[in-house]
């Protein structure tokens, strides 16, 4: 127990500091993608994704990581990941940015956070637990795409590899020109680098990328095939809560309790940690979107990370379905949160000019 406490604790720890000091979070990024063009964001987590899928596949094929692969639906990745891609538009946060965020004090992130938690319990352990099973019994197929294909990973790497290159050669032959005014720096040395300084979302993705690799030695070594997950360790805390099984302490739930805390620190180091209550209409999304989190994630097998940042990494088919639709969920909910109200908002100050 001391192990599993230690190795999924630290790990989380580093990668809640991480993300809370980057603000690595893909909401905003699958947001910016629809709304504004923006494909800086997207072409970070593919970096993040390149980087795991090298070491962790290099490490399964010397023997150090188990296989992973494994049966899936592809009904329920379909539909659960679309749902999933809803929910965090409304939640303002994948699974990994509600945890982090709700250690920076936002109370909206700790409404979600608690609905996702719940409505994850209910898929996994409780009431909706039938429903989830007999639904995953559509359309099942392995998820090991290069042996489907019957070629090497290897090609699907390179393939990888040559989209990031060209999505990070376009986002910075594209930048601004223009330097942008910064504040004067309010630490100095050490605590600057740790607490202040801005990093790129490139470099950022490298450093993911590293901590999603280290994650899957970090689990193994206590019994759990994987890399990084999200939605089951969530569920398993209220599992834990309700009903005292110690069997739910595992590894993943050390990592996402991690997560809370190292970003924490970072918010309070860096003096953003501050409590702060949204309005009526968020508290209503948030509690929406918690629920559509935990349903759609537990249904697609994955969240943000489960799928789109680790499954993929391995070249699963599940992972690259789930990031598709999770992607088309948060177009279709940026649609009608964002770019709609602002249509109408123009055709109104049209029709009155």
């Amino acid at each position: 127990m001391l192990w599993t406490m230690f190795a999924g604790g630290v790990l989380g720890i580093v990668f809640g500091f991480v993300l809370q000091r980057t603000r690595f979070c893909m909401t905003g990024g699958f947001r910016d993608m629809y709304v504004t063009g923006n494909y800086k964001m997207f072409y970070a987590f593919l970096i993040a994704i390149l980087v795991q899928s090298v070491g962790v596949l290099t490490l399964i094929q010397l023997g150090y990581v188990s296989l992973p692969y494994k049966d899936y639906s592809v009904v329920a990745t379909i539909i659960g990941s679309f749902v999933f891609g809803i929910g965090i538009i409304l939640a303002s946060g994948c699974a990994t940015g509600t945890w982090y965020r709700a250690g920076e004090g936002l109370i909206g992130s700790w409404l979600a956070l608690a609905m996702y938690m719940l409505s994850s319990a209910m898929m996994k352990y409780g009431a909706l637990a039938d429903f989830k099973k007999a639904f995953s019994q559509y359309g099942r197929v392995n998820d090991n795409t290069a042996q489907t294909l019957g070629i090497s990973v290897w090609w699907l790497v390179a393939l990888l590899a040559v989209a990031v290159f060209y999505g990070v050669r376009e986002t910075l032959i594209n930048r601004p020109k223009n330097k942008v005014a910064t504040l004067p720096a309010k630490f100095t040395g050490l605590r600057h680098w740790l607490f202040e300084k801005r990093y790129h979302p490139f470099v950022a993705a490298v450093i993911i990328g590293v901590i999603a690799l280290i994650a899957w030695p970090a689990s193994e070594s206590t019994g759990r095939v994987g890399g990084l997950g999200i939605t089951t360790p969530s569920a398993d805390i209220v599992h834990f809560l309700v009903t005292g099984n110690t069997k739910s302490l595992n590894w993943g739930l050390f990592l996402v309790l991690g997560i809370f805390i190292g970003s924490y620190i970072a918010a309070k180091g860096s003096r953003e940690f501050r409590w702060r209550l949204p309005d009526i209409k968020t508290l209503y999304h948030s509690t929406l979107g918690g629920l559509a989190m935990g349903i759609g994630a537990s249904l697609a097998g994955g969240c943000t990370i489960g799928n789109g940042l680790t499954a993929t990494a391995i070249m699963s088919s599940k992972g690259w379905i789930a990031l598709f639709f999770t992607i088309l969920g948060a177009w279709t909910m940026s649609h009608f949160l964002f770019v709609r109200p602002r249509q109408k908002a123009l055709a109104l100050a049209q029709a009155s000019a």
